[in-house]
Formats: C-alpha cells, sequence, structure tokens
C-alpha cells in the first residue's frame, strides 16, 4: 500500500486551521517543528486541562485528500490544512489502518499511527453542518469518525508535497484504531 503526500501544514499558535507549508519537519519524539501541538505531552487545550502530564499521542495529525472530495459532493469546500491537519494524504485508506501501523513519509520521517482525530464542534464553526459529515454511523449504528488520523514521530524528517507514503503494518492480531 502507498501513497502521496499532497500537503504539509503547521502553525506556530492556537488555530483551528494550519497554512500550507513548502516543507515541515518532523522531529522524533515532538512532532512538527515549529507546530502548537509539538511536544513530549499533550498539547490540545481540552487534554491539558485534563492532565497536562498525559504522553501526546497526537503530535502529527493526518488527513485523506478523499475526504475532501468526499464533502464536496455535499457543497462544503475545504482545502488542505484547513481541518487543522499537519500533513494530507491521496491514495491510502488512512481510517482502515490499524493502531502501531507506520507511515514512511518522504526519505526518512517515520509516523507511528495511534488512532483517530475525534472531530470537534470547531469544524461547525469553520463550516456549519460539516461536522455531520465528518462523523457518521455504520450500518450497525456505530459512529464513524473521519476527520482523519493522529500519530507519534519515530523518525525525524523533512517532508513535502509529492513524497512518497509506504505503509509498514503491525505485527498481528491488529488492533482498529480509536479516538486519542
Amino acid at each position: 500500500m502507498s501513497g502521496t503526500v499532497t500537503a504539509v501544514s503547521s502553525n506556530e499558535v492556537y488555530s483551528f486551521t494550519k497554512p500550507n507549508r513548502e516543507s515541515i519537519t518532523l522531529l522524533a519524539g515532538l512532532g512538527v517543528e515549529g507546530d502548537v501541538h509539538a511536544g513530549q505531552t499533550v498539547k490540545h487545550r481540552s487534554r491539558i486541562a485534563k492532565d497536562p502530564t498525559v504522553p501526546n499521542l497526537r503530535q502529527v495529525h493526518l488527513i485523506h485528500e478523499e475526504l475532501f472530495d468526499e464533502v464536496g459532493a455535499a457543497g462544503f469546500t475545504v482545502r488542505p490544512g484547513e481541518l487543522g491537519e499537519n500533513i494530507t494524504t491521496r491514495g491510502i485508506d488512512l481510517l482502515g489502518l490499524p493502531t502501531g501501523t507506520l507511515l514512511h513519509l518522504g526519505d526518512e520521517a517515520v509516523v507511528e499511527i495511534t488512532g483517530l482525530r475525534n472531530p470537534c464542534y470547531q469544524i461547525d464553526n469553520f463550516q456549519k453542518g460539516l461536522l455531520k459529515r465528518v462523523v457518521g454511523r455504520d450500518a450497525d449504528g456505530g459512529l464513524v469518525r473521519k476527520a482523519g488520523i493522529m500519530g507519534v514521530v519515530r523518525t525525524g524528517g523533512v517532508v513535502r508535497p509529492g513524497d512518497a507514503i509506504s505503509v509498514e503494518l503491525p505485527a498481528e492480531p491488529h488492533r482498529p484504531l480509536a479516538p486519542v
């Protein structure tokens, strides 16, 4: 399984969206250099309020660009970085990967998938009604979160649009993604 990085984004201040960059540098054990969410412990405001000493399992946020196509068919316009992701991908079913999958990005960087992004009300503040498009139900009525995945940086490196992504699955049995 392989895909491509279509955009990279970061922001040094808390903001829902993140501006696109020519490249980002991933730092092992920390996240995206200069990004407000980089660090060994939690950096998302809601998580800091609960316990600021918890390990940061949300160092890097990845979204599949195919989601933008899906919500576009329903009348929404979403571009890379606008949902707060650091890396926008194409060609990989990110949501279908198991916990612990390693994503090799470009020549050096490796991100280990820790779980799903749990979409919040800020998505509706960005575009009213969009939250219902990125959260749905499966055939059994279970909640389906489509707003991307989270990971931690295992090996640092520079990541750019156009970089190849290769997938290394963990040993079985595979654990499905859950919100982190």
